[in-house]
Order: C-alpha cells, then structure tokens, then sequence
C-alpha cells in the first residue's frame, strides 16, 4: 500500500497494515489523498526494512511514525496531526494538539499504541518477529 508520486510527496506516513483499525483509517486517508501528498509505507509488507529508515521494526510498531522529505521524524500523535493537515483536514485531529488537552490526548494515544495489538490484533499467520504475534512495544 504505497502511494504518492516521490517527486510531489510532502509526507511520507509508516503503518501498520495488518492491524485492521489502523488499515481502516489508512484506505480512508489514501481515498482523501487526491493529489497523491502522502506515501504510505505498510512495515507489514514483507520488502518493508526498518533499518533502512535507521530503525527497528519495534520502533515502528510501537507508535505512528511520519517523516518529511528532508528527513525529520515525527512520532505519535503529531504523526497523524501532520498527516491530516497535509490533507486539509487537520481541524479533525486540532483539538489533540491544543496546549490544555495536550498531556491528556498523548497519554491515550500512548494507552493505545501500546495497547493495540490486545485491542485489535493483527491479520493471522503474518507476524515478522520471530514468527511470534507477541510484540514487546515501548
């Protein structure tokens, strides 16, 4: 699931596809991307290679990750703040970002984060550690 022509790409976003809530939310932001401003990189695809990137796969599945063309990370919840006013919709996800209800908004996506795979769990049959479904998360 990769998209975005690299040349007019202005954020690239790292997910999870084989988490359905995450894959969810993701086909719906690729049918908002009509100009093609994201590339969305699955690190459940199997060519998918953390280190290429100067991590591990653990970091990835342990929070959302975003990265700009010149290469600054951002990492959970300003991923998806990024993300969504990259798209025009950033006042969906505004109020998670507002100066009082910060702390609050990154504790409970950091619950989720580290939560999600009880949560949710993941497509049978295609876990890369080890071929163990039961990742350690940050």
């Amino acid at each position: 699931m990769s998209q975005g022509n690299d040349r007019s790409v202005a954020f690239e976003v790292f997910f999870d596809g084989e988490c359905p809530l995450c894959r969810r939310e993701i086909e719906w932001l690729q049918r908002k991307d009509r100009g093609g401003k994201i590339k969305f990189i699955d690190i459940a695809d199997s060519k998918f290679d953390a280190q290429k990137y100067g991590k591990t796969w653990e970091d990835f599945m342990s929070q959302m990750h975003g990265r700009f063309p010149d290469g600054t990370w951002v990492i959970g919840l300003d991923t998806f703040a990024v993300l969504y006013r990259t798209l025009n919709m950033g006042w969906l996800v505004a109020w998670t970002r507002w100066t009082w209800m910060r702390p609050f908004s990154d504790w409970g996506y950091r619950v989720f984060a580290r939560n999600r795979l009880k949560w949710f769990g993941r497509k049978t049959g295609s876990c890369r550690v080890d071929g163990n479904c039961e990742v350690k998360l940050k």
